[in-house]
């Protein structure tokens, strides 16, 4: 391998550090593009860049700059068009948005294609083996990281058993969540008082044991606790 592969092996692994890096961070505080999708996206903006970057290589030194120009729009084109599929395959189910990860891995998958089809093989089997590396070996680096949950939370006391925000609050952090986003509202003339909150936390199971408690409390008339990426 000469040192221009190795520049440009340098650059997609360094793609894939940033972008990790980035995804780690939105992963910890709970959001639903995390460490694998920013990872892709990053890799493919890399693959892209470094096919404009040596475009000597796969085009030739002949008519270099009659081509260039129309390779890139029809590179433009392609990315354009992959992005309304990309959009199709992310969907929302109830508070939580899954297929961001299909949606980066269709992009990377077209990037490779655009690749393969100039002829720029080595930054295509570069790309394709990265891509692999981050849906089937970051995968199992996502599952052991540590991360924040967040959960929109909805309690409704009877008018007569209101507790006071300050009873609401350790009651919460009493299960090892904090809230945020408080809001009151009064309902049905006054005869129903309702709390809307969002709660953080890192143990999966303080959803549960929460429910479990409000469960015991005789001026609970509903509650709702729902997981959400925010």
């Amino acid at each position: 391998m000469g040192e221009e592969e190795l520049v440009i092996v340098g650059r997609i692994i360094l793609a894939l550090v940033l972008g990790g890096l980035i995804g780690m961070e939105r992963t910890f505080h709970g959001r639903q593009a995390g460490f694998r999708t920013h990872a892709l996206v990053c890799l493919t903006s890399s693959l892209l860049m470094i096919a404009m970057a040596y475009q000597g290589r796969w085009l030739g030194e002949i008519a270099v700059d009659a081509i260039s120009a129309a390779s890139s729009r029809m590179a433009q084109g392609i990315m354009t068009g992959i992005g309304f599929l990309g959009a199709g395959v992310i969907f929302k189910e109830g508070l939580t948005v899954r297929g961001l990860t299909t949606a980066a891995s269709i992009w990377v998958t077209a990037a490779i294609g655009i690749l393969v089809g100039i002829g720029f093989y080595i930054v295509a089997v570069l790309g394709a083996t990265a891509a692999l590396a981050v849906l089937a070996l970051f995968l199992a680096i996502e599952r052991r990281m540590p991360a924040e949950i967040y959960m929109y939370h909805m309690l409704c006391l009877s008018g007569d058993a209101v507790m006071s925000e300050a009873e609401l609050r350790s009651l919460i952090a009493g299960h090892g969540l904090t809230l945020s986003h408080l809001t009151h509202h009064l309902r049905d003339r006054g005869k129903q008082f309702e709390y809307r909150m969002t709660l953080r936390g890192r143990d999966p199971r303080s959803a549960e044991a929460l429910s479990r408690h409000l469960r015991t409390l005789p001026g609970v008339i509903e509650f709702r606790i729902s997981p959400t990426g925010d």
